[in-house]
């Protein structure tokens, strides 16, 4: 079963393919050369010449050692943490020597600063794993799941009190449908009562969804339309729960209910290359009222993306007068370890 327990930003050991992880080792290498570049120059204005110098050796080793811990993460994930990490030391200072012999083979250098250049590597590589392991124990699994947990409970009271009174109203009249309402209704409190670290499939994201809707639609009837576009979507991708239903929520909640024509929800889930592209529009009437709940559970979303895919996935809103729109992108590789 995927789990929150295996997120990657949760791994001592970083996800070296991850774009915010070499987002952050490339600031960081080169925020420590600006420093070594102040400290080595005679005075403050010949600091920019020796940064220039040092990154053009930096650089090339550092890109190159993105690489090989890319194409090697697999591997060293599999190892015991501290090996994994001796092993990552091992390889910056073996691209050190080997960058300093070939740049002495073409007689653009020699090996009087081989010992320091080492060092301040090894030094550099020790203080980016350490900044990943304690970042890593910032994103504990309890404290994840007691984030997710919250976000399970941000179905609102008064949906629950509107469906089910909703649902009386069919009891005699049309038992049957009131029986499916309240079969989609514990559908979707089983949902919120999941274990908050589990991941579900996009199908059954959508699933979800569909029911939420279909309970909206007894006490909107009409006025509540639905658009659903699908196209070439991976169905069976993990992805964190409850990503849809509080979107839908909002849609409903700020664009359908104060509008007393009603509106129609557009819900399009497609694959576009490596992402995967989900967006919700509703329409809009004058100014977004509730706004702060609406607010939440954006937030909420944002964090969750931001613990499983780091920089990798991304929430846009594209709102004007009479137009809502929240987008989500996700790649659509399936993490493992």
């Amino acid at each position: 079963m995927t789990s929150i327990r295996h997120f990657p930003a949760s791994y001592p050991l970083p996800d070296w393919r991850n774009f915010g992880v070499m987002l952050r080792v490339l600031l960081g290498i080169n925020a420590l050369s600006v420093l070594a570049a102040l400290v080595q120059s005679p005075d403050l204005a010949g600091w920019l010449p020796r940064y220039i110098d040092l990154a053009a050796l930096v650089e090339p080793l550092l890109l190159l050692a993105l690489g090989l811990l890319a194409l090697a993460r697999d591997r060293l994930w599999r190892l015991p943490l501290r090996l994994a990490q001796g092993l990552v030391l091992l390889l910056a200072g073996a691209l050190v020597h080997a960058l300093f012999y070939f740049a002495q083979a073409l007689v653009v250098s020699d090996n009087q600063n081989l010992g320091r250049a080492t060092l301040l590597t090894l030094a550099a590589t020790s203080i980016l794993l350490i900044y990943f392991e304690l970042r890593a124990g910032a994103f504990s699994p309890a404290q994840t799941e007691a984030r997710l947990a919250a976000l399970n409970a941000r179905i609102r009271p008064h949906f629950l009190f509107n469906s089910l009174n909703a649902v009386l109203s069919l009891i005699r009249a049309r038992p049957q449908q009131a029986e499916a309402a309240l079969e989609s209704l514990a559908e979707l409190f089983r949902a919120a009562m999941r274990d908050p670290g589990e991941l579900v499939s996009l199908a059954d994201e959508i699933a979800l969804g569909k029911q939420y809707l279909d309970l909206e639609r007894l006490r909107l009837g009409e006025r509540l339309q639905v658009d659903w576009t699908v196209t070439d979507a991976p169905l069976e991708l993990p992805i964190p729960p409850l990503m849809l239903q509080p979107l839908l929520e909002n849609a409903v909640y700020h664009g359908i209910e104060p509008a007393q024509e009603g509106g129609t929800v557009h819900i399009g889930i497609a694959q576009r290359g490596d992402e995967l592209r989900i967006s919700i529009a509703n329409p809009t009437v004058g100014p977004l009222k509730h706004a702060t709940g609406n607010h939440i559970a954006l937030a909420n979303i944002r964090e969750r993306l931001a613990l499983y895919y780091d920089l990798e996935a991304r929430l846009e809103i594209d709102a004007d007068d009479d137009h809502y729109e929240v987008r989500i992108i996700l790649p659509c590789r399936q993490k493992s370890r």
